[in-house]
């Protein structure tokens, strides 16, 4: 492999000569061979934007030359576009405020803008990757910026609109099932009936708390680190400088970006990214929940509840012809599982803190993208290929119905809660219905009982 010499504070390194990284970011790439995982792509790209930035603000501001910064944009430009990814070949797992990883980002773009500007790769002239493209930035500060910069991208191109659109596909099947009456089931044991319709407006409820929740969580995330350099106190930058680059950001993204109300606090801890995986973890467990709910109103299906079908998307296993199994759920619930464990892993890291800086941001960012990444997904597919596609099974629905014996709660006014009882106790014993068994009691006459054991009349409060 071809290579160039590169030098950085402690001396020359040999670096790939078709690359635009630098002599850091070859020591951490042979300082750092832990696992395969690198930042995804929204988090590139954030970290691009942040850099293009703070060139413009440094120009505006008169501390970079008009010419070297306009390189800089450009080579930022790439970085956004996805047109240098191969120059990121960082992995997670190194230091914990996320140095290696901002100068693999300086040393790309400070080369790229070297290239435009008709120098030599590695010359570190016209541009420096320390004195112009981090001018004015520590990865202090740089990284948890971009690390609120991608979530908030995340969240609101990608997370948020899954999760309304299955909310109003559950909200559609509601309303087209709201005339079918069902047995409704608690502790798993039969219970008064409910109509399919209820039952997933519930569904579609528990979605509008999440999204609730995803809103709440964005908010705190708008106050951005940049402008505090390595403590917080915003030392070697100017003092317009992180609210400029916030308004910069904002105007670039189309998000309400401003500075963190207190950049100590930016720093050192990481509450509002623990708020936005609190929100992943709230809609991981509806998420379940729904899934699980609906798993189970398909079992059979011939030997289960088989109240409703799912789709049938492919073959079930690899022995039972015939056999189709809910798979779309299955993906679901694995994801809340991983999504739930993401979440244990950024509470501990966010509380992991010490002093002036917490040194866990890149497994937090990491973690939590990944969350995202996996809920938008896997919200999706199921949204399309199980939800969508859901048909009731009314042949089912009206058996178990005339079956249930908690009809008779709407005998519980008239006869008390014992002499209910008493005839549900008598119609499961004899496996007879529940008119037979009041109508042998001699509690009820039968015109009685057809007027008080009809469903659609125990769907809500009786005056």
């Amino acid at each position: 492999m071809a290579t160039r010499l590169e030098q950085d504070t402690m001396g020359e390194v040999a670096v790939p000569a078709d690359r635009y990284w630098g002599a850091q970011t070859q020591r951490a790439l042979e300082n750092f061979p832990i696992g395969h995982d690198r930042f995804p792509r929204a988090f590139i790209w954030a970290l691009g934007s942040v850099k293009r930035a703070c060139a413009t603000i440094n120009a505006q501001l008169g501390r970079l030359p008009p010419e070297l910064a306009a390189a800089i944009q450009t080579a930022a430009d790439e970085v956004i576009a996805g047109q240098l990814d191969d120059n990121f070949p960082l992995v997670v797992w190194q230091t914990g405020s996320g140095t290696q990883t901002n100068m693999n980002a300086n040393e790309v773009i400070a080369n790229r803008a070297i290239e435009l500007l008709g120098g030599q790769r590695g010359s570190k002239t016209p541009v420096h990757p320390n004195d112009h493209v981090n001018l004015g930035q520590s990865s202090n500060d740089v990284f948890p910026t971009a690390m609120h910069v991608a979530v908030v991208e995340r969240l609101h191109a990608r997370l948020v609109p899954q999760v309304v659109r299955l909310r109003a596909s559950l909200a559609d099947k509601a309303d087209a099932f709201a005339a079918t009456i069902k047995v409704g089931r608690t502790h798993l044991q039969d219970a008064v009936p409910l109509t399919v319709g209820q039952e997933l407006s519930g569904y579609a409820a528990q979605l509008d708390h999440c999204l609730a929740a995803l809103n709440d969580a964005l908010e705190p995330l708008y106050g951005l680190a940049i402008g505090g350099t390595a403590v917080g106190t915003g030392l070697n930058t100017h003092p317009e400088f992180g609210r400029r680059v916030a308004s910069e950001l904002a105007r670039m993204t189309g998000r309400p970006f401003v500075p963190a109300a207190n950049r100590f606090a930016a720093l050192a801890a990481h509450e509002p990214l623990v708020g936005a995986s609190a929100a992943c973890r709230t809609l991981a467990l509806a998420a379940t929940k729904i899934a699980n709910d609906l798993r189970l109103l398909a079992s059979g299906p011939r030997c289960g509840l088989g109240e409703l079908t799912l789709p049938a998307n492919e073959p079930g296993t690899s022995i039972m012809p015939g056999n189709v199994n809910p798979t779309q759920i299955e993906a679901l619930t694995m994801v809340a599982c991983q999504v739930i464990g993401n979440d244990t892993a950024i509470a501990f890291a966010a509380a992991g803190g010490m002093l002036e800086l917490n040194v866990y941001k890149p497994v937090i960012v990491f973690a939590l993208l990944h969350s995202i990444r996996l809920l938008a997904d896997a919200l999706e597919s199921f949204n399309l290929r199980c939800v969508q596609g859901l048909t009731l099974n009314r042949a089912r629905l009206a058996e178990n119905l005339e079956r249930s014996l908690m009809l008779v709660t709407a005998l519980a006014p008239r006869l008390g809660y014992d002499g209910a009882a008493a005839v549900a106790k008598k119609a499961h014993q004899e496996g007879c219905s529940l008119r037979q068994a009041a109508l042998a009691l001699g509690v009820l006459g039968a015109e009685e009982l057809d007027e008080l054991l009809r469903p659609e009349q125990m769907l809500g409060p009786q005056r």
